[in-house]
């Protein structure tokens, strides 16, 4: 049942989705055939049926939906793309919306989308890549997210070992929260508008 845009998945077995379905399907459609214990191979499947959504499955088996973001979302990931790369980070190590493998404190798996995600080298091709050589996450909160932005994920990005976690407010100064892995928690390093994160070094944030 979808609550805010989202479903929550059961810790039982039974059936996987099934692979084709005869046309595209919304997120309520695909909800109905979701099978009582989702793997990330069912996410895969659900969004190739269904790109107007993002799926994301925490280690615990929750399943979130959340629909597209919209335009000042996108440019805030753009605005912060540009300033890596003319900040020397090379394309290949930064990217928007790809599928990080979550590893859980407790033996499970989920699936997490950032919004960006900045790598220490160049990834090999994959839907759900895993998070050794990541430096840095970033989430843009979306009206309804706020909760799994600025608490969820943060749990489960420290327990992942993800030395940044930027989270990015859409207020007037569109606030940036930079937390710092410290042991196994992050620590809220600073706070300040986009506009002058954009005016900073990458060195300054260890990015360099």
């Amino acid at each position: 049942m979808l609550r805010n845009g989202r479903t929550t998945g059961c810790h039982h077995h039974g059936n996987h989705v099934a692979n084709r379905y005869d046309a595209p399907m919304s997120s309520e459609a695909v909800g109905r055939y979701m099978p009582p214990v989702v793997t990330l191979d069912d996410l895969t499947a659900m969004m190739a049926e269904d790109e107007n959504h993002r799926y994301e499955i925490s280690p615990e088996g929750v399943v979130s939906i959340m629909p597209p973001p919209g335009y000042a979302h996108a440019i805030i990931a753009t605005r912060l793309m540009v300033w890596l790369a003319q900040g020397g980070v090379p394309a290949d190590r930064i990217a928007q919306a790809v599928g990080l493998r979550i590893p859980g404190r407790d033996g499970g798996v989920g699936g997490r989308i950032p919004d960006l995600v900045v790598w220490s080298k160049a990834q090999s091709d994959g839907v759900w890549l895993p998070v050794a050589d990541v430096l840095l996450v970033v989430e843009i909160v979306s009206p309804g997210s706020e909760g799994v932005d600025t608490v969820t994920k943060r749990s489960e990005y420290a327990a992942a070992g993800i030395p940044q976690y930027w989270v990015v407010d859409q207020d007037a100064a569109q606030t940036v929260t930079m937390h710092r892995l410290d042991g196994e928690r992050y620590v809220a390093r600073a706070t300040m508008p986009l506009a002058w994160v954009l005016n900073t070094s990458l060195e300054e944030h260890d990015l360099g």
